[in-house]
């Protein structure tokens, strides 16, 4: 066995993802780890690989988006054409992510002044109750 290559519950560890992720990640030809019978060996370029992938899904990509812009890391432009997909799709992933903070930011401040209105209606019928006693 390689000595830069992890098994499967070594990498689970080190990136916090579970077994079944990283068969799934395989089968969808995002990871290409090393087989030995039923044992997987995970190279440094799958390491890497799986790094972009969990960088990836947290910015709201795709796994089809994350498997096309790390298959053209081989294109032989220095990597000028992922790049600039991956910048390409950075831009609409934040703006969505904006416009999805927004509409957020906005049902917090309605949610907001619906709490203080309730607040106040509820004291101003806990007084009327004790008064009214």
């Amino acid at each position: 066995m390689p000595d830069d290559t992890l098994t499967i519950s070594e990498m689970c560890a080190a990136f916090g993802v579970t077994p079944r992720a990283l068969r799934f990640y395989e089968s969808k030809e995002l990871l290409f780890p090393i087989r030995q019978g039923q044992k997987r060996l995970f190279t440094k370029r799958d390491r890497a690989r799986l790094k972009l992938i969990l960088r990836g899904k947290r910015f709201g990509f795709s796994l089809e988006e994350i498997r096309q812009l790390l298959d053209l890391y081989h294109m032989g432009d220095s990597q000028l054409t992922q790049l600039s997909r991956t910048l390409d799709l950075a831009r609409l992933h934040l703006a969505d992510m904006e416009a999805q903070r927004a509409e957020l930011d906005e049902a917090i401040a309605e949610l907001k002044e619906q709490m203080d209105w309730g607040e106040k209606k509820l004291a101003s019928l806990s007084k009327s109750g004790h008064a009214a006693a």
